[in-house]
């Protein structure tokens, strides 16, 4: 049986590795990236010289053929993304779904093709952006609902209203270049509630802002250096 192994990273401070991810990562025969050049810094911090493959949103079918090959063959594989944990808003979810698909269910194609092949996928736990963000909000935290990156254009205002409308903490991505835009958006829609910006998370920049959106909109504008950076934005 093949093992194929869902390996967190860290989000940021390179110290923010389990044991058990550092041994995995040493003892697979590849490790599949999303970006090599990223994932070699801390493969090259702790000494692991296992071969990498890329495997991002937009590698091809053939790609998939390649990992399905190696699986038959017999090989362990880890799944890494640039930070966090693979799956999570990540193009990796996909894979791990079509692995599932042919190797696991009692009607797969690999069973058709009388290919005599179990893959066993094991997450390999660890860090996670939204995690770490409601952690130290102080929001509350006995439910939430998570919308990974908030699309561009189509259905944006619809989440918003759903965001004013919600119940529980609602926590979402946003980059440094829609920021400003999203907390727009929060002050039409939501004024009154209170939402918690963390930028840089677990890096030397780390912060943690909270305030109603137009407060919030004021603080970053009055500081462009606090524009920069990776955001989790949670919404009360």
């Amino acid at each position: 049986m093949s093992k194929f192994y869902v390996v967190a990273t860290p989000i940021g401070n390179m110290g923010d590795i389990t044991l058990r991810a550092i041994e995995t990562l040493k003892e697979v025969d590849v490790i599949l990236c999303e970006d090599t050049r990223d994932t070699k810094k801390i493969l090259q911090k702790y000494n692991i010289n296992t071969p990498t493959m890329s495997y991002h949103s937009q590698s091809k079918l053939n790609k998939v053929d390649k990992i399905f090959e190696l699986l038959k063959e017999g090989k362990n594989l880890a799944l890494v993304s640039d930070a966090g944990t693979p799956t999570i808003s990540d193009p990796g979810a996909m894979l791990i779904s079509k692995i599932k698909e042919k190797f696991n269910t009692s009607t797969n194609s690999a069973i058709a093709e009388n290919v005599d092949v179990r893959v066993q996928v094991i997450p390999i736990p660890g860090a996670s952006a939204v995690i770490t963000a409601l952690s130290a909000s102080g929001l509350p935290t006995h439910e939430f609902t998570f919308l990974g990156f908030l699309p561009h254009k189509k259905g944006r205002e619809t989440l918003f209203k759903e965001i004013a409308e919600s119940k529980r903490t609602m926590v979402f991505y946003e980059s440094p270049h829609r920021i400003l835009k999203t907390l727009e958006s929060l002050q039409k829609f939501c004024p009154n509630k209170k939402v918690c910006i963390a930028r840089e998370l677990t890096k030397i920049y780390e912060e943690f802002k909270t305030g109603l959106p137009a407060e919030l909109l004021e603080y970053l504008k009055e500081d462009p250096i606090k524009q920069k950076g990776e955001f989790t934005v949670l919404v009360s």
